[in-house]
């Protein structure tokens, strides 16, 4: 199988006029594709990409015929766009297919699907081809769990971590109070430098997810207390507000999402709760909503969630208003 190569001047010309300066080629574009799509975007953003981009390839790579197209993410895309239209979709969904194959969840999946079809947006936009992927998601129940561990479950673990009163125990406090009580996403505390911490307004910049700017945010009194007496053993040395630490409690490097993930595991394994970072997040939100009776608008600018719809689907869980229906509607 020869790779399809998009029409262009056979040349090797410039395609646009040569009075339009500067001109682009289209096998130009087409080489850089993934390049542009990632420009502008956040270093959490790109990443999350790149993984998916990447997942795509290794797909690629194992059908028969298409191995030398796919030594490369960009050349596994180059490849998809290549082809025509029906022959993307096909291809398209055989990586659906082979996603739940692999047991992935939903949301992995379509998040994958998305990331796909972003690209062939891209390149519909730049002129490289004049369709859009067809494949559907598959079916998913998203949010199914909203309510994490609970306001008396963070306490519990909040206390848990300050038993110990070493570096360890005062960074994980913090961490704890962060993903809590401002419902910081993981990616978001481990993106903290000491710099984005303005200890006189008691403030946090944060980059949200899918953002290209920070935001600022700021801390209540308890959480403010907690990340202070953490800053006072960390130092005042520029570079990542939370580090890895070794034996003797010193900064070995920025701790990672993964990290924080065990750290959260483990206090609440501590206090007999199976929890998450994110999980975290969702009972501060929940709590939210319980204290503003539902105000959705005053707490979607707490969350930092772009689509309120999301919150809606907390309100519902909270509320449990499935549940109230269904008392109202069953024989006694």
């Amino acid at each position: 199988m020869s790779l399809p190569v998009l029409p262009g001047d056979p040349a090797g010309q410039d395609v646009s006029d040569a009075r339009h300066a500067p001109a682009l080629r289209l096998d130009r574009i087409q080489e850089h594709l993934l390049d542009a799509f990632y420009a502008g975007r956040s270093a959490n953003t790109v990443r999350a990409y790149r993984r998916d981009h990447e997942d795509f390839r290794t797909f690629v790579a194992r059908q028969d015929g298409l191995a030398a197209f796919a030594a490369t993410a960009e050349q596994a895309v180059r490849m998809l766009l290549a082809v025509e239209h029906g022959q993307a979709n096909a291809l398209a969904l055989g990586y659906r297919n082979d996603m739940v194959r692999r047991g992935l969840q939903p949301a992995t999946v379509n998040r994958r699907l998305a990331a796909l079809r972003s690209v062939v947006r891209l390149g519909n936009t730049l002129g490289l081809v004049s369709w859009a992927l067809d494949i559907e998601n598959v079916d998913s129940v998203t949010y199914r769990d909203t309510r994490g561990p609970g306001r008396d479950g963070v306490r519990a673990m909040v206390a848990q971590a300050k038993e110990r009163t070493d570096a360890k125990g005062l960074r994980d406090t913090a961490i704890v109070r962060l993903l809590h009580d401002v419902a910081l996403r993981r990616g978001e505390v481990v993106s903290l430098d000491l710099e984005h911490y303005e200890s006189r307004r008691g403030t946090v910049a944060v980059l949200g997810k899918g953002r290209t700017q920070r935001e600022r945010v700021t801390l209540p009194a308890a959480t403010r207390t907690a990340l202070e007496a953490w800053i006072a053993v960390r130092g005042k040395a520029a570079g990542p507000l939370f580090h890895r630490l070794d034996a003797a409690g010193r900064g070995t490097g920025r701790l990672t999402g993964a990290a924080v993930y065990q750290v959260i595991r483990e206090l609440g394994a501590g206090v007999g709760i199976a929890t998450r970072p994110h999980g975290l997040r969702h009972s501060a939100i929940t709590a939210a909503l319980d204290a503003s009776n539902g105000n959705i608008r005053a707490v979607q600018r707490f969350s930092r969630h772009r689509d309120v719809r999301v919150l809606q689907t907390y309100d519902d869980n909270r509320a449990d208003l499935a549940g109230q229906m269904a008392a109202l509607i069953a024989e006694d």
